[in-house]
């Protein structure tokens, strides 16, 4: 099949949220927002069968196409072998670009326990936006975006470096619709902050993009990219400024005299500045490991394509 052929195939994925803004039930509204219960439930279920419908295309382009065995598809599209390795390592790997954060978290805030016991997890997941953000959304995208869309690009005469750039855009593109969901719900909002918050997230979603195509091409390997984009939508954006501090004052509001009060604020304010200073150390350090650590960290025997 010519590779003009495969591009029309996989224009059919985005043809699939035009149904998105026609239904009432998935449309917001100036009074509906996308993060309403019964939105989100809808989407839900509209998404999950868009999903398994791209699957069984994808599943009948490989095997009538590309004369894929059942074994060659199923690898093909990240499902088998399960490699714990390849998910432990890509998790690792995600987890150092977010040393800083983690440290915030976990010792500026004092959040660890929550983190051990899982109520964090169990908080996170009683709302429906936290089964959208944390389970639907990265699983269905990942299938989406990186399951399905990089096998039929490997099967294009697309080196699997142009492929790590290219399929991302598609990520990113099928978040710019975000823009008008925005302006719909914030009207009063000028044109141009709204512009630039769509531009930055289309930035930020593509450079995932090609972190998440990255670790699935190399290992081959979709829950090792679910679960990364599990991770960082849990993490939230890392800070880049501003001051570290915990949630609540050191020292409580006990009564003292204004020497002793004096005291304590010169002490709150230098560990304020240590806990900013470790922070964006430790921020840099995470970064630099990430590098350094980013093809070790990723190679697999299970990998899609050598990437060059």
């Amino acid at each position: 099949m010519a590779p003009t052929g495969w591009y029309h195939q996989v224009s059919k994925y985005f043809k699939n949220t035009i149904p998105f803004y026609l239904s009432p039930t998935t449309r917001p509204s100036p009074t509906l927002s996308r993060d309403a219960p019964s939105v989100i439930r809808a989407r839900i279920r509209f998404v999950c069968a868009s999903v398994t419908f791209s699957t069984c295309a994808t599943i009948y382009i490989l095997a009538t196409r590309a004369n894929a065995s059942s074994v060659d598809i199923l690898r093909l599209l990240g499902w088998y072998p399960i490699g714990m390795v390849e998910i432990a390592k890509s998790l690792l790997l995600t987890a150092l670009l977010f040393t800083g954060p983690l440290f915030e978290g976990a010792v500026v805030e004092g959040r660890w326990k929550d983190w051990i016991q899982g109520r964090t997890m169990h908080e996170s997941l009683s709302s429906w936006i936290g089964w959208r953000n944390y389970v639907v959304g990265p699983v269905t995208e990942e299938i989406l975006f990186r399951s399905l869309l990089v096998p039929l690009h490997l099967l294009t005469p697309l080196s699997p470096t142009r492929i790590v750039l290219l399929t991302p855009l598609y990520f990113g593109i099928a978040h710019i619709h975000h823009f008008y969901e925005f302006i719909l719900t914030h009207p009063h909002t000028p044109w141009t902050p709204s512009i630039l918050r769509s531009l930055f997230q289309f930035t930020y979603t593509t450079m995932f993009g090609w972190y998440a195509t990255f670790v699935f091409i190399r290992t081959g390997n979709v829950i090792a990219v679910i679960l990364a984009h599990t991770f960082c939508n849990w993490a939230g954006l890392p800070r880049l400024w501003g001051r570290v501090e915990p949630r609540v004052a050191i020292g409580g509001p006990t009564v003292r005299g204004k020497e002793d009060s004096e005291g304590e604020l010169s002490q709150e304010r230098m560990a304020h500045w240590g806990w900013s200073f470790s922070y964006y150390v430790l921020l840099v350090v995470g970064a630099v490991a990430f590098q350094q650590c980013l093809w070790t960290l990723t190679e697999s025997p299970r990998a899609l394509a050598k990437i060059v």
